[in-house]
């Protein structure tokens, strides 16, 4: 296809064509370097505004937290335990959708992946620049659909009969749906998504993909099929990056033509998504019509605005292995932050790096836009840097050996699930957040 290898070419091009479709669609689709919402749009925005917050906690001056990082030390030494405990060569992937496709019983591994690339005869070098759109085709969607999936959901594989909850069942479930070609326009091509598709999947496409029934509810079912309507509406009005007709693999050739000699950057891999993907979220604030995605008011913050962008920064997390496999290597991973949800940001809260003043804060359901739990994510984006930092002194590894991604996995995650797990029965969050299926 001419536009995947003429992608960066098509520049002001594509650009333009993106601000028509927009327009009538109510959106603008690519933020130019000078616009006042660029500045947002960055990991290093996230970083900054978060510590803004923390240190208004740290002065005593917030009416919901208080802070304590002498608690750091005994949270890096739980956390280099489980990284130890789960991987004893200190051999610890990247924390990203790839682990949730590999989930299976107790202790092991299914190498999903290996086994559809071999089916599909996409094994060698010979195959690994369209290995690697597959493998983008398959997470972009599924990262989208990875928002907390509630307490009473199941997904049984039909391969193996096992059960599977949480982020392991949604990222099995999507995995079986993309397979099947539930995002291909393509029937003869069952492995790509094209926008087309992703543009017409509705709830009940979803509900039966998922197995959701009256007895296996699964939170934001509405919110995540109009995340991926988005996703393909957007990736038509943004021809640029995914060519036309739009197919979300192209982003391969986007991020290949803008690569020196090999290497890209992590920066500029989420300044990418953030800019090509920011209209997929809901509108919620907007900054001169451009839609800031997963960011919230704060009182803290120099603008009263702080960003977090999770699910974008796991989905370039999660683009890491597909881009690697395909050529490429990525630096500069730790420009990238901590990701402030349940499991991270639970850890943080049960080993008390950040204490309500209100006692009875954990009893209450609690909207995602409250300050309160924007001033709990912003902590959990500083902690966790601190926590990376003791937590590889404790391992004896440098930050460039050990990056933020593989503690993540390692990592506080795994400690944030089994610290629930030891605190609640059924390893809940130590708190409830009301969630459309769009930000956790």
């Amino acid at each position: 296809m001419t536009e995947r290898n003429d992608a960066a070419s098509m520049g002001a091009a594509g650009q333009a064509g993106a601000q028509a479709r927009a327009s009538r669609e109510g959106w603008q689709s690519w933020v130019e370097p000078d616009h006042p919402a660029s500045a947002l749009l960055t990991a290093q925005a996230v970083r900054a505004r978060c510590a803004a917050v923390t240190a208004a906690v740290a002065a005593g001056d917030s009416q919901w937290f208080s802070w304590h990082p002498e608690r750091v030390p005994a949270i890096a030494d739980y956390v280099a335990t489980t990284i130890r405990s789960r991987y004893r060569d200190l051999q610890v992937p990247y924390h990203s959708r790839w682990r949730h496709f590999e989930s299976g019983g107790p202790g092991e591994l299914r190498d999903r992946w290996g086994i559809l690339c071999e089916r599909a005869a996409l094994t060698g070098d010979d195959h690994r620049e369209e290995r690697a759109r597959i493998g983008i085709d398959l997470v972009i969607p599924s990262v989208l659909l990875d928002a907390g999936a509630g307490p009473d959901w199941r997904y049984r594989d039909p391969a193996s009969d096992l059960s599977l909850s949480r982020s392991e069942g949604l990222g099995v479930a999507s995995f079986d749906l993309f397979a099947r070609g539930g995002f291909s326009a393509t029937p003869d091509e069952p492995l790509r998504s094209d926008a087309e598709r992703l543009a017409q999947i509705d709830p009940s496409t979803l509900a039966t993909a998922f197995q959701v029934a009256q007895h296996n509810p699964l939170v934001g079912l509405e919110g995540r099929a109009g995340l991926v309507r988005r996703l393909g509406k957007v990736a038509q009005a943004t021809p640029a990056v995914f060519g036309e007709p739009a197919r979300l693999g192209n982003l391969f050739d986007y991020l290949k033509a803008h690569a020196s000699e090999g290497r890209i950057d992590a920066a500029f891999v989420l300044r990418t998504l953030l800019v090509a993907l920011g209209p997929v979220w809901p509108g919620r604030l907007q900054l001169e019509g451009v839609s800031l995605g997963d960011c919230w008011r704060h009182p803290a913050s120099p603008d009263g605005l702080v960003p977090f962008h999770k699910l974008t920064q796991w989905l370039t997390y999660s683009l890491l292995e597909p881009l690697e496999d395909g050529g490429l290597t990525v630096t500069g991973l730790d420009a990238l932050t901590g990701l402030p949800e349940y499991r991270n940001g639970g850890l943080l809260y049960d080993f008390e790096l950040m204490v309500p003043r209100d006692a009875s804060f954990a009893e209450a359901v609690h909207r995602v836009d409250e300050p309160a739990i924007v001033e709990w994510r912003a902590l959990t984006v500083t902690g966790l840097d601190l926590v990376a930092e003791a937590t590889r002194q404790a391992l004896g590894l440098s930050a460039e050996a050990f990056p933020l991604a593989r503690v993540l996995e390692g990592g506080t995650w795994a400690a944030g699930r089994r610290i629930a797990a030891k605190r609640r029965p059924g390893g809940p969050p130590p708190f409830a957040i009301d969630s459309d299926g769009t930000v956790f």
